[in-house]
């Protein structure tokens, strides 16, 4: 993507514990899901007892070649429904994982972020070698705020009221996107208040979290409005959700070309972060998109627009 192509709004720099991640262009997190039950690919990484290492080292792998920025490693699926993993289980299913990442020269340039919701996982992720803490729960643990400031991690702070097992139960907002932004601006000035330097935030409006399909679909297109209010980037994470289903009807089988319609209305929004599971596809839609636009826009230049389009 062209700076041109950049909405105003948009920062040019996310902070972690080991460097800088550009923002000028869309960032792709794959999802490397080190779980038995997660709702896409529960056990494909995880065959109910131990965390597949090899198997996952390649997902890794393939994820970066086909174009992936960031790794997003988690031990605890937060699907709808999901009853909560014990820190120690959850520890155990990504250190190790997390060491071997780590270890491997293919990722040295990798960051690798920790999907946990608890002080205890992050910490000891980020000593394996994660550099930043997607916290879905929105800092509910009292340790994180402390932690990922100590550390100087860099932190997604996403929205959800309650917990995975109960969220989708008693769905309760006047006014979604302006309830949803001022909680995560609230959960901001707090992190900041405990010494997480802004830069390192980026926030999450926790699509599918506590939320209809309606609520859900409307916070894909809310970046700009989030990044505003809160002066963080905005995460996205759509990829293959039950809204999505909900929106085509009965094609309840295939989520990627929905997943990928939520991807670059996102980004059109401002968007600078994708969180997905189709990294291949999502990058090739990324790369149309922004290639659409500069043919566009070469062909445009220095013409009237009725002129550049004969």
């Amino acid at each position: 993507m062209t700076d041109g192509d950049v909405p105003s709004f948009l920062p040019g720099a996310w902070v972690h514990a080991r460097g800088v991640i550009g923002l000028r262009h869309p960032q792709v997190m794959a999802i490397i899901n080190a779980t038995p039950d997660s709702f896409f690919d529960g056990g494909r990484l995880h065959d109910g007892l131990t965390t597949r290492v090899d198997a996952a080292l390649e997902h890794a792998r393939r994820c970066v070649a086909h174009g992936a920025d960031i790794l997003d490693v988690g031990g605890e699926s937060t699907r709808p429904g999901a009853p909560a993993v014990d820190p120690k289980e959850e520890r155990v299913r990504v250190v190790t994982l997390l060491e071997a990442l780590r270890s491997d020269p293919a990722f040295d340039d990798v960051p690798i972020s920790i999907d946990t919701r608890r002080a205890s996982v992050a910490e000891a992720a980020l000593k394996a070698g994660a550099s930043i803490v997607n916290d879905v729960s929105g800092l509910a643990d009292p340790g994180m705020i402390e932690l990922v400031a100590r550390e100087g991690a860099g932190l997604v702070i996403g929205h959800l009221r309650g917990e995975p097992r109960t969220m989708q139960r008693e769905i309760q907002f006047a006014h979604v996107l302006r309830e949803v932004t001022d909680e995560l601006a609230a959960r901001v000035d707090a992190a900041v208040a405990g010494g997480v330097e802004r830069p390192r935030i980026v926030v999450d409006p926790g699509i599918g979290f506590g939320k209809t399909a309606e609520q859900s679909a409307a916070l894909v297109a809310a970046s700009g409005w989030l990044r505003q209010a809160t002066g963080c980037p905005v995460l996205i994470g759509a990829s293959r959700k039950s809204f999505l289903a909900a929106i085509t009807g009965g094609f309840t089988g295939d989520r990627l070309a929905g997943s990928l319609a939520a991807a670059l209305v996102a980004v059109e929004r401002g968007a600078s972060v994708l969180r997905v599971h189709d990294v291949g596809e999502t990058v090739q839609a990324l790369v149309v998109a922004r290639s659409i636009r500069r043919a566009f826009e070469t062909l445009a230049e220095g013409r009237a627009p009725r002129e550049a389009l004969h």
